[in-house]
């Protein structure tokens, strides 16, 4: 037996030290593919369905490997977790000497000069603020990390958090005067001379492209980089890939240069009618646009009108702004700041509009106070390459959610992974006993207009045999609110008192911790809740879909790279668009069963699954549950198993 089937087995060190551990085929033979892919530094891309254990099966061989080891998760949460429980229970099951470091963004840490400030000025948005800031303040003096996830009597949501953390724009650098206590340097010299140092995707390619963050320091001393949720990856690696900047980012540099007008410069008169003279401008742009969630190309957003004379009325002002700022930049580290950040701005503005590179989809996200402006990438494939080949390492990307049927080719195209082995291990879990797919008849084309009252029609009668504990998964946030509202009639009426929970009621958070309580709630939810939700036991008992989630037909950027590849003779829907759809669907699935005593029912409505050729190329991807189309087999699934009562 080798050392690693020790490790894995019934007998050893994993089974001896952590509670439920089970021995599981899959998840052994995954860390002996990742032990390979490490020893002679491999690209791998491995799938592990749901129970696999894949956080075990990368963590011992990389704590054993002997070498610095960078792990990127998907999330904060599952960040947290890595670093506060998974890795110290592998690491004390095996009994090496490693050292462990958690890195995250900068806004994530307490900064003692903004913290200052603000107690300074007294300026708050809340009474709550007001008293916030105090516990914030405490919390600075006896924290060894200054980490806000620790001081958890101040919400994530507090309007506080902005004022006394820091950003890449207004950090003042080595210029600080509290530049030695610095939570953010001590983070990374922590993650320098750590072994194994745990990020997350938004940190690492934010890092790998704007250098602000401290990874860029750590990939030269990698051996190993590992990438958990590894799904996420296309979509984040684009934001950084691209160019682009927010309204939000000019109304952030005019507030922060009018407080250095009132605690640094007070002398200088120009600086609050500039920086007036601005906000407003950012104001007048952002009402030339009709209403928030717009998404539009840059073709619609140039032949709006009144936008031409906005966007350059906007670069005026910021100009005006940049000339103030520069005329009193020597006098104060914090001025020099907005001075450098206000020529930056100009060049990203700049930049934006004269976009000439076709590789680039130029579009315009529109929210209530502010406007982004993006400029992103085709394909990220070339740009990421360029990080993988730099020099001799491994690369492991791991999820539940990679293939199409076992097919990676979606993924690995997307990725840029020439070089990359593949590695599928299946669920160990007997989807055959402890699920049921249901599809149910007669429901009519999804864009038709009597959709959502049919999806809710249907929907009923699986939540009665549920007895509630469901989730309603939604593509859109509209479907959300009307199917929502739709079940809370259907409730009422029918005399149904299950509890009914939308997302956006409160922080998801929250929100899951009422379900769980509950135990007979039903959660109606769009995209947040389709992955990186973990509700084990019958609190969850069924997954309603509405749709099959293909992405918006008129997002700019999907638009863009359909068209890119029809005009190089690819099949895009075939090639894109459905293995996009089969990866999210599978996400959505995922979070039905989650353990080996969890049973449930999946509903999807879509009739595409049945009608449409592609149909049965989804469905295969999905769990091996039995199948029906009759809703007696749900009842009798539900009562063939009771369900105690909550």
């Amino acid at each position: 037996m080798s050392d690693l089937d020790h490790v894995f087995s019934a007998q050893g060190p994993l089974a001896e030290t952590i509670p439920g551990y089970r021995a599981r085929l899959q998840q052994q033979e995954m860390a002996h593919a990742i032990a390979e892919a490490i020893k002679h530094n491999r690209q791998l891309v491995a799938e592990a369905g749901t129970g696999t254990g894949k956080t075990f099966a990368y963590l011992v061989p990389a704590l054993l490997s002997g070498g610095k080891v960078i792990i990127s998760t998907g999330t904060k949460t599952l960040q947290d977790q890595l670093f506060n429980r998974d890795l110290p229970a592998v690491r004390d099951a095996l009994k090496v000497p490693v050292t462990v470091a958690m890195l995250k963004g900068r806004a994530n840490y307490v900064c003692h000069f903004h913290l200052q400030r603000a107690m300074s000025e007294g300026k708050f948005y809340s009474r709550e603020d007001a008293a916030y800031v105090h516990k914030i303040q405490a919390f600075a003096e006896n924290s060894a990390t200054g980490d806000k996830s620790e001081l958890t009597s101040v919400p994530e949501s507090a309007t506080v958090w902005p004022a006394v953390t820091s950003t890449r724009d207004n950090c003042v650098g080595q210029e600080c005067a509290f530049y030695k206590e610095c939570f953010v340097m001590e983070a990374r010299k922590r993650a320098l001379a750590a072994d194994v140092v745990v990020v997350n995707h938004h940190l690492f390619f934010a890092d790998v492209m704007l250098r602000d963050e401290g990874v860029a320091e750590l990939l030269p001393s990698a051996n190993t980089v590992i990438f958990d949720e590894a799904h996420q990856l296309p979509e984040v690696a684009g934001m950084f890939f691209g160019e682009g900047y927010s309204t939000s980012q000019l109304m952030e540099l005019a507030r922060d240069a009018h407080n250095e007008y009132l605690t640094t410069v007070k002398d200088c008169t120009a600086l609050p009618e500039a920086t007036a003279a601005l906000e407003k401008a950012v104001r007048d742009f952002r009402l030339i646009f009709a209403y928030e969630g717009a998404r539009l190309p840059v073709q619609k957003v140039l032949a709006l009108r009144n936008f031409d004379g906005a966007y350059a009325t906007m670069q005026e002002k910021l100009a005006e702004l940049a000339n103030v700022l520069e005329s009193q930049a020597a006098r104060d580290p914090a001025v020099e700041n907005c001075w450098q950040r206000a020529l930056a701005l100009q060049v990203l503005l700049q930049r934006w509009i004269a976009a000439t590179d076709t590789n680039l989809v130029r579009w315009v996200e529109v929210f209530s106070q502010s406007v982004q402006l993006h400029a992103t990438p085709l394909s990220v494939a070339e740009g990421f390459s360029k990080q993988l080949n730099a020099q001799p390492r491994a690369w492991i990307f791991t999820s539940a959610t990679l293939a199409v049927k076992s097919d990676f080719s979606h993924y690995l195209a997307q990725m840029g992974l020439q070089e990359a082995t593949t590695g599928h291990w299946d669920s160990p879990f007997n989807y055959g006993q402890q699920g049921l797919f249901y599809a149910p008849q007669g429901m009519p084309e999804p864009n038709s207009a009597g959709y959502a009252a049919a999806v809710a029609a249907m929907a009923l009668p699986v939540i009665k045999a549920s007895r509630g504990r469901a989730f309603v998964l939604c593509t859109s946030l509209r479907a959300m609110r009307e199917l929502h509202a739709l079940l809370k009639d259907a409730f009422s009426s029918e005399g149904l008192e299950y509890p009914l929970l939308m997302q956006g009621d409160t922080a998801r958070s929250e929100l899951l911790e009422r379900f769980r309580q509950l135990g007979n709630a039903v959660l109606v939810g769009s995209q947040s809740f389709w992955e990186g939700v973990d509700v084990r036991g019958e609190a969850l008992s069924a997954v309603i879909i509405d749709k099959l989630p293909f992405a918006p037909p008129d997002d700019p950027v999907l638009s863009a790279r359909i068209d890119k590849m029809n005009a190089e003779g690819k099949n895009a829907f075939m090639e894109y668009q459905l293995p996009y759809a089969v990866i999210t669907l599978k996400q959505g699935a995922g979070r039905l069963i989650r353990d080996e005593r969890d049973r449930g029912v999946l509903m999807i409505c879509d009739p595409r699954l049945i009608t449409k050729p592609y149909g049965r190329r989804i469905w295969q991807s999905l769990p091996p549950m039995r199948r029906t189309r009759n809703v007696e087999d749900v009842v009798e699934f539900f009562t063939s198993s009771p369900i105690d009562p909550a």
